[in-house]
């Protein structure tokens, strides 16, 4: 049985600032009559299912439909509340990560729900990045570094750009910080 951390996301009330890890995975925010919306595409349904629920959490109403491919993706209702979080995470109309942005533990959980790899065999986790958003990657590996989980780019040139994972001690960072995994989700990190 673990204990659970002061610094987890299981510890740490939900907030709408939270949703902004769904902008370091391949979410998008816009804003829109009534407020700002943050949208995000994932593979699994469970993912967005998930992402709904902690959208709910924070108050914000979610919603789950599919794209003209057949992907899930998840939006929040336009709401004020997420006004912030668009004007900070947008330089006009492109996506950028805020000067000197340290994720909190839900922000990381966000961003794992959006867009966590788990290798197969337990050994790292990836966070996935937008490959339309090239820009972000050096600053998000930064802002990781900052939460004291040093991670490596991979892919930085391909469709699938991802921050790495490795070894015991940064997993079991990163387990600590993000907590359990939500009922129904399949790849969370763990401790090899």
């Amino acid at each position: 049985m673990s204990q659970l951390s002061f610094f987890s996301a299981e510890s740490t009330p939900p907030a709408v600032d939270d949703l902004a890890g769904l902008l370091a995975a391949p979410g998008q925010v816009v804003t829109v009559a009534g407020g700002a919306r943050v949208s995000v595409v994932v593979d699994r349904l469970w993912r967005a299912q998930a992402i709904a629920d902690m959208m709910a959490d924070c108050g914000i109403t979610p919603e789950i439909a599919d794209t003209d491919e057949g992907h899930p993706l998840v939006r929040s209702a336009p709401t004020p509340e997420l006004m912030p979080t668009a004007r900070s995470w947008t330089r006009g109309a492109v996506k950028a990560v805020p000067a000197g942005w340290t994720p909190g533990p839900r922000a990381l959980r966000a961003w794992a729900l959006a867009s966590g790899r788990l290798a197969a065999d337990g050994s790292r986790f990836a966070f996935g990045l937008d490959p339309h958003a090239p820009d972000t990657h050096p600053v998000l590996a930064e802002s990781l570094m900052r939460v004291g989980i040093a991670p490596t780019l991979a892919g930085a040139r391909g469709s699938t750009p991802e921050l790495r994972i490795t070894g015991r001690r940064r997993l079991g960072r990163l387990v600590d910080t993000v907590g359990e995994a939500p009922p129904g989700v399949v790849e969370w990190p763990t401790t090899p």
